[in-house]
């Protein structure tokens, strides 16, 4: 049996200072040039003296990393990673709008993996690129692999879902075959760099290291808008709120993860799950014509809702007012400017996308949206109102969603709130890792450039 002796190499691996997806590893020890070798031939790039970055277009670098750290190990030279880089190892995210839903997790990552690698080839000039175009829903190119019997290919996608669509077995085969389909939009040439590759190059550029220094005194909470607030503490919310107003009473479930607050009507309830994930649900508010009817509507909110927001939530329902939508009745145009006056009145930007209407703010990290086909649709899982805030609708912060017969008046108390309330935030000077803007346009199916069945490579 054969074992692995240790080498006093030690690799620690963090998470980029600037550039939130990408992974450093420090390397020490007075054998780290075996670590050092070891990363830089899974192509992390050199930043600083014994300062290593890995940078990918896919963002997949924690999982890399962490493929990295067992392969040292393996090694016998100790990795250590960070409590928030394993956090992003352990986390689970996937792409907004994936073009091939059917794929798995993993199988996403292949195929993003064998972007990366085209990515790579071009990066490293082993892959030379003659001409590109934009074919109406994304950018195509030709090119040829340089080297002995190297093959011309035609890519099809950007970042993570470029592929290789087509090969040719000469530079003048290929270029005749994409001259036919994309002569009026050909040019020259590689495409100018995507906002992703873009972030990588400088993600690769020489990191400059400063000398630890001691935390600062934490400041004082700031002022901000109240889609902005801290979350805060829910549960205390939600007990101050049943204590305040004697005709709601506490139910406690029998495992203690679930609190319920019943209305004396029993006609409205509360439902708060204590451990929910941030961005999972954590308020459920449901209502019912009787108390042993179905329910009329409800609303969720996910943990990360911010304090402000909630607080203008529980104000509605303590008030006992509107809470009885009629059952059936339509969500109908008066109903919609109704609940959506406030933002109209805090001139927020309106905008129509087929079933969708959607009111952002200027900066476009906080809005509303309606969905009019699901209005229509009341026994349908898809939320009627979403009011968020965050990077995107598709990757938010938190968010709130509402069915069809959800009052109007509740939907305008909780816009009036994110249009003009204030809540405080906790500035925090260290760096945060924010989820990349993981959305995807889901490109036309890969056209396969036409030309003579003689011609295909084997």
């Amino acid at each position: 049996m054969t074992t692995t002796l240790p080498i006093d190499a030690h690799v620690h691996l963090d998470i980029h200072p600037t550039h939130p997806s990408a992974v450093t590893a420090a390397l020490t020890g007075t054998q780290a040039h075996i670590a050092h070798l070891s990363l830089e031939a899974a192509d992390w790039t050199v930043v600083a003296d014994n300062v290593l970055v890995l940078v990918r277009i896919d963002h997949e670098e924690p999982y890399w990393a962490q493929d990295a750290a067992k392969h040292l190990t393996a090694e016998g030279i100790t990795a250590e990673i960070t409590p928030r880089l394993q956090e992003a190892m352990d986390e689970e995210w996937t792409w907004a709008n994936y073009p091939m839903p059917w794929c798995t997790r993993s199988e996403i990552r292949e195929v993003s993996n064998e972007a990366q690698k085209i990515h790579d080839d071009i990066r490293h000039g082993q892959l030379l690129i003659h001409a590109h175009a934009h074919d109406g829903h994304t950018t195509v190119a030709v090119g040829t692999y340089l080297g002995r019997n190297g093959k011309s290919v035609y890519l099809h996608g950007e970042d993570h879902l470029r592929q290789v669509a087509d090969t040719f077995d000469s530079p003048a085969q290929a270029l005749l075959a994409f001259e036919k389909v994309h002569a009026a939009d050909m040019r020259p040439g590689p495409a100018p760099l995507t906002d992703t590759e873009r972030a990588a190059a400088e993600a690769r550029t020489p990191l400059a290291l400063t000398a630890a220094k001691p935390e600062p005194a934490r400041p004082e909470p700031e002022t901000v808008a109240a889609y902005l607030a801290d979350a805060g503490n829910h549960d205390a919310l939600l007990d101050t709120f049943l204590t305040a107003h004697g005709e709601w009473e506490k139910w406690r479930t029998w495992s203690d993860e679930t609190t319920h607050a019943i209305h004396e009507s029993q006609t409205l309830r509360i439902e708060r799950i204590h451990e929910a994930h941030p961005r999972e649900t954590a308020w459920t508010v449901a209502a019912y014509e009787t108390p042993v009817s179905d329910r009329m509507w409800h609303l969720t909110a996910t943990g990360t809702a911010p304090a402000p927001i909630l607080q203008a939530l529980l104000n509605h329902l303590a008030d006992g007012d509107g809470w009885d939508t009629a059952l059936g009745s339509p969500v109908d145009e008066k109903t919609v400017t109704a609940a959506t006056r406030p933002l109209a009145d805090a001139g927020w930007k309106h905008t129509v996308d087929g079933r969708w209407l959607r009111w952002t703010n200027a900066s476009q990290d906080a809005g509303v949206q309606f969905d009019a086909f699901a209005a229509q649709q009341p026994n349908s899982p898809l939320a009627t109102w979403t009011i968020w805030a965050g990077p995107t609708i598709d990757q938010p912060t938190w968010t709130i969603h509402a069915s069809p017969y959800t009052p109007a008046p509740m939907i305008a108390d909780l816009a009036e709130e994110l249009a003009h309330g204030t809540g405080t935030r906790q500035f925090s000077p260290s760096v945060q890792r924010q989820p990349p803007r993981l959305t995807a346009t889901a490109p036309a199916i890969a056209t396969t450039v036409a030309r003579p069945q003689a011609n295909r490579s084997r």
